[in-house]
């Protein structure tokens, strides 16, 4: 058993890697409780559904569009360097939001454009980040686990964050929120100060950046694991995440908590994706990963449906643990094969179609999910996006036969199966 738990926590051996884990682990908790906070200041200046999807659709939008051009763009350049002034754009970011919230001067198209503005940020971001992942990480065998640590770690952060938040509304309103996550972010710049990197040189077949940014999309296309996982996933992302857009409804109407049970609702999700990061750190290996992925799916979707019909506060969290636990799996399974799978010459191209399917299919499922919302009510909009997260899940394993006959040989060669 201490074997089994030292092998979950093996990435940390890794300097670099520890440093930001440290770093992102404080940064993430005022992420989170910016992320409520915002849904929060939203619902209680307007108390309409429609523009809380809008909210979300303007933070994601703009990532969705400069995903493909932010991939090939950040092959090109310092990693870290960039991830830096990313770091330095959300503090700038969050601050203000904090001076006009604590100034009582905030508007609802404030919120709109600085939402829009944390999203140019983390279209740099996302790529950069995950794609830095391999160079943090000194033996290649322990990236399956850091990607799992980190979700662990983000997912721990969304456990406490919202608890937090919930707490910090309720003494100083949400400009408390926007201004610990403002000086969260000098954690996380610390640890990429104190690093020491190898950089790692791509070599490109493209001579411009266009031609970069089509070979990666001929990539993308061509090899069936990676399009079958990313079309998967942005039907998760699509329907499913944006249920956590319309969790303020669901705590002012139909559970009439406020503040507090919004922030347990949070919680439970965030409870649910922390002991599923823990389960795939646990992981001794990639192989299996492909049905991990469909599984999930499934359970998501018959979550969200469940959680749609129910009206009682403690069965509800329940299911939001399941929820949180099931969208975690895919996103974090899904991250692992494709870094698995994909060469280091196209690592950060493929990672930022992973990013937009996120940060894209979000947005347009908030929109989506507010619109419906504000026709149909909260707890059918759930059901029905629940449903398509199913029908997902039924789709990626009629897909499972053929792409498991392309990735066979491939972990052959790396020796992670037998001849």
């Amino acid at each position: 058993m201490k074997t089994s738990f030292s092998h979950a926590w093996r990435a940390l051996k890794n300097r670099n890697f520890r440093l930001f884990f440290i770093g992102q682990g404080i940064s993430v908790i005022g992420t989170w409780m910016t992320r409520m906070a915002t849904g929060w200041l939203v619902y209680r200046l307007t108390g309409s559904a429609l523009l809380l999807g809008i909210v979300g659709f303007a933070s994601q939008i703009v990532p969705f569009l400069l995903q493909p051009l932010a991939g090939a763009w950040v092959e090109r350049i310092n990693r870290r360097k960039l991830l830096i002034w990313t770091q330095i754009a959300a503090a700038i970011q969050s601050l203000t939001l904090a001076a006009l919230t604590l100034g009582h001067i905030i508007t609802i198209w404030e919120v709109i454009v600085l939402s829009a503005l944390q999203g140019l940020v983390n279209a740099f971001d996302a790529p950069g980040r995950h794609s830095f992942f391999v160079q943090m990480i000194e033996d290649r065998g322990d990236l399956g686990n850091a990607i799992a640590l980190n979700s662990t770690m983000v997912n721990g952060a969304r456990l406490l964050g919202p608890a937090l938040a919930g707490v910090t509304i309720g003494l100083v309103g949400e400009g408390g929120c926007f201004l610990i996550d403002g000086i969260s972010y000098l954690a996380v710049i610390a640890s990429l100060l104190m690093m020491r990197i190898k950089r790692i040189e791509a070599v490109h077949t493209a001579d411009n950046l266009l031609r970069q940014m089509r070979e990666g999309w001929d990539y993308v296309r061509g090899f069936s694991p990676i399009r079958t996982i990313l079309v998967l996933f942005s039907i998760v992302s699509l329907m499913g995440y944006p249920y956590m857009v319309l969790l303020p409804i669901f705590a002012g109407q139909v559970f009439h908590g406020g503040p507090y049970a919004l922030g347990w609702l949070t919680a439970a999700s965030g409870l649910g994706a922390l002991i599923s990061a823990l389960s795939l750190a646990f992981r001794k290996s990639v192989v299996g990963l492909m049905r991990v992925i469909r599984m999930s799916s499934a359970m998501l979707g018959l979550a969200l449906i469940l959680f749609g019909f129910s009206h009682q506060f403690i069965l509800s969290l329940l299911l939001m643990g399941f929820a949180g636990f099931g969208m975690m799996q895919v996103a974090s399974a899904s991250n692992t094969v494709m870094q698995t799978l994909v060469p280091e010459d196209k690592r950060a191209r493929v990672i930022s179609y992973y990013a937009m399917a996120y940060f894209g299919s979000a947005p347009i499922g908030s929109l989506l999910a507010g619109a419906l919302a504000q026709k149909i009510g909260a707890s059918a909009t759930v059901i029905i996006t629940g449903a398509f997260c199913f029908l997902g899940s039924v789709w990626f394993a009629r897909q499972m036969p053929k792409v498991r006959a392309v990735m066979r040989p491939i972990y052959q060669n790396m020796g992670l199966l037998p001849e």
